[in-house]
C-alpha cells in the first residue's frame, strides 16, 4: 500500500524514542506560519515543560526551530566548590553567579567534568549522550550546543530562572526528519543537565516524543470533513489561489501600506461533489478562524418582509464578529438570485433580497475586516453578474472534476484520514495491497464525494460482515473494486 499511512521516522536517543511523523507535512505547514511540533509529551518528573516550534524565516530560504526546556533539579547542590563537577540548579546558579545568565554558563562549564564522572561510573567511554556537545559561551548570557551526527548548532539562552531556550536554523534545502530529530536530541541533553541527572541512565528511558502536525501523532486532523489546504489533493491551482487569499487576510498591515485591500468575497463554482464546501472550511482554518454557514432556510421565508429582514440580520451579526470568520453562502443560486423585471410578488421578494445583499456587501469589509464572504454554486449561470461583480466577489474560482492524479491524491488523503482516526495496534482497516493509483484510473469522472461514498460502502460491508460472522479481514484492493462495481450498477 503506497502512501496512505503517515510516514513515521523513529530515532532512539538517551533511552527515549523520537518519532517524526510526516516531515514533509510539517515543513509544508511551517511555510504558512509558526507551528507547534510536540504534543502530549511524557516527561520525567523533574522536567516540567518541553516544547518545539518551527516557522519559515522571512527570507524563505531556511526554517527556524525554537525549543524550550523548563526543569527543576532533583537534587540540591550544596557546595560552591562542586561547580566544576556537575550542572547546578538554576536557583543555585542565580545565587552563585548573580543572575539567570549563570544558568547557561554553568550548563557549559560542567559538561567536561560531567562526562568524565558519567563515563567513570558507567565504566565506558563515548555513549549516546556524546552526540551533543556544548561550547563555552560568548557572550556569557548565551552558549551553543552542537549535534555531532548532523552538525546542527543551536544557540542556548536563559529565558527564566528555570527555563532555557534553544534555537537553530535549518536551510530549506536540507530540511528533513533527521534535522528535526537532531534538534530534539539537543533539547533532551539540555534537560538532563538542567535536572542535574547526569548519571541517571534511566532519565529518558521508555519516553516517547512525537513531532507531528496535530495531537496524538497524527499527520491530519480528526474528522472526515475538516481539512487544511495543505491536506486537500487534486486541486493545486485552486488551493494556491486560496492560500494567496489567506495570506492577504492575515497581513492587513502590508495591504494598507500599499493602499490596497484583500478580496472581500470569493465565488467557488463547479459540478456537484467537487469539494467547494470543503475548500471554504479549509480557508476558515487557514485564516485561523471560524465558519458561519448560511443555508436557504436561514433566509427564505413565506411571510412578507421576513426574508429581507433575515438577510439584514445575518450581515448585522457578521459586523459584530471579532474573530476571523468565513461567512459561507452554500448553494448561493438557491438562496440569492435576481430575476430582472418581476412578474409577481415572489419575483419582487427575490429581487429585494438580492438588492439588500448587494448593499450589505458594498460596505462589509470596511465595517468589519474580520469577515470574508464565500459563496458556492453548481450553476454559476443562474447567478446574476451584478451580484458577483468585482468589488463584491473579487475572486471567482472554478472547481473542476479531479483528474487521475487528483483522484489519487484525494483517495490518499481520505485513506490516511481513516487510518489516523480508526486504526489501532490490534486493528487494521486496510490491507497492504490497496493501490490508490489503480483506483484512480478505475474511477473516471468521479468526484471527491463519489470517492467518499465508495469508501463508505466498502466500510459498511466490512462492518456488516463482522456483525454477522465476527472479526473479518482488512479492506483489500478487490473489496474496493467490488464496491465500485456495485456503485456503477446502481447508477
Amino acid at each position: 500500500m503506497v502512501g496512505i499511512r503517515p510516514e513515521t521516522v523513529s530515532r532512539p536517543y538517551l533511552g527515549a524514542t523520537i518519532d517524526v511523523v510526516d516531515a514533509d507535512v510539517l515543513f509544508a505547514a511551517a511555510r504558512q506560519g509558526r507551528i507547534a511540533l510536540l504534543h502530549d509529551v511524557d516527561l520525567p518528573a523533574s522536567v516540567t515543560g518541553i516544547g518545539v516550534t518551527m516557522a519559515l524565516d522571512p527570507g524563505g530560504s531556511a526554517f527556524r526551530l525554537t525549543g524550550t526546556v523548563t526543569a527543576v533539579p532533583r537534587q540540591p547542590f550544596p557546595r560552591s566548590e562542586d561547580i566544576g563537577r556537575a550542572v547546578l540548579p538554576a536557583t543555585a546558579v542565580a545565587m552563585l553567579l548573580g543572575g539567570v545568565a549563570g544558568l547557561v554558563t554553568l550548563t557549559v562549564l560542567g559538561v567536561s567534568a560531567y562526562r568524565d564522572r558519567r563515563d567513570a561510573a558507567a565504566g565506558r567511554h563515548g555513549s549516546a549522550a556524546d552526540a551533543v556537545s556544548v561550547d563555552k559561551p560568548a557572550p556569557p548570557s548565551t552558549s551553543t550546543a552542537a549535534d555531532a551526527d548532523t552538525g546542527m548548532v543551536a544557540t542556548l539562552s536563559a529565558t527564566g530562572p528555570r527555563t532555557l531556550t534553544a534555537s537553530a536554523i535549518v536551510p530549506a534545502a536540507e530540511a528533513d526528519a533527521v534535522q528535526l530529530a537532531a534538534f530534539v536530541r539537543i533539547l533532551l541533553t539540555v534537560a538532563v543537565r538542567m535536572a542535574n541527572a547526569g548519571d541517571d541512565t534511566t532519565f529518558w528511558t521508555g519516553r516517547r516524543l512525537r513531532l507531528s502536525r496535530y495531537p496524538g501523532g497524527r499527520s491530519i486532523l480528526p474528522g472526515s470533513d475538516v481539512l487544511r489546504l495543505d491536506q486537500i489533493g487534486g486541486m493545486d491551482r485552486v488551493v494556491a489561489q486560496l492560500r494567496e487569499v489567506a495570506l492577504s487576510f492575515n497581513h492587513p498591515a502590508a495591504m494598507a501600506r500599499w493602499g490596497t485591500r484583500r478580496p472581500q468575497g470569493l465565488l467557488l463554482y463547479g459540478p456537484p461533489g467537487t469539494g467547494k464546501t470543503t475548500l471554504a472550511k479549509a480557508l476558515a482554518l487557514e485564516i485561523g478562524g471560524q465558519l458561519r454557514e448560511v443555508r436557504t432556510p436561514d433566509i427564505l421565508n413565506k411571510w412578507v418582509g421576513s426574508s429581507e429582514r433575515n438577510i439584514k440580520d445575518i450581515f448585522a451579526e457578521a459586523r459584530r464578529y471579532r474573530t476571523p470568520t468565513v461567512l459561507l453562502f452554500d448553494e448561493f443560486d438557491s438562496i440569492i438570485s435576481y430575476v430582472g423585471a418581476p412578474d409577481h410578488s415572489a419575483d419582487q421578494m427575490v429581487n429585494s433580497i438580492a438588492g439588500i445583499f448587494k448593499q450589505e456587501m458594498n460596505t462589509l469589509i470596511a465595517e468589519n475586516p474580520n469577515v470574508i464572504v464565500v459563496a458556492t454554486t453548481n450553476f454559476p449561470d443562474k447567478v446574476d453578474e451584478s451580484l458577483t461583480r468585482s468589488g463584491r466577489f473579487d475572486v471567482k474560482l472554478s472547481v473542476p472534476l479531479p483528474s487521475v492524479t487528483g483522484r489519487a491524491q484525494i483517495l490518499t488523503g481520505m485513506l490516511r484520514q481513516l487510518v489516523a482516526d480508526h486504526e489501532t495496534d490490534g486493528f487494521r482497516m486496510f490491507a497492504d495491497d490497496v493501490d490508490v493509483t489503480e483506483l484512480a484510473h478505475a474511477t473516471p469522472s468521479m468526484t471527491g464525494a463519489d470517492l467518499r461514498e465508495l469508501l463508505r460502502r466498502v466500510r459498511m460491508a466490512k462492518a456488516m460482515a463482522e456483525a454477522r460472522n465476527g472479526a473479518t479481514a482488512p479492506i483489500s484492493q478487490q473489496d474496493l473494486l467490488d464496491a465500485l462495481a456495485g456503485m456503477r450498477r446502481h447508477v
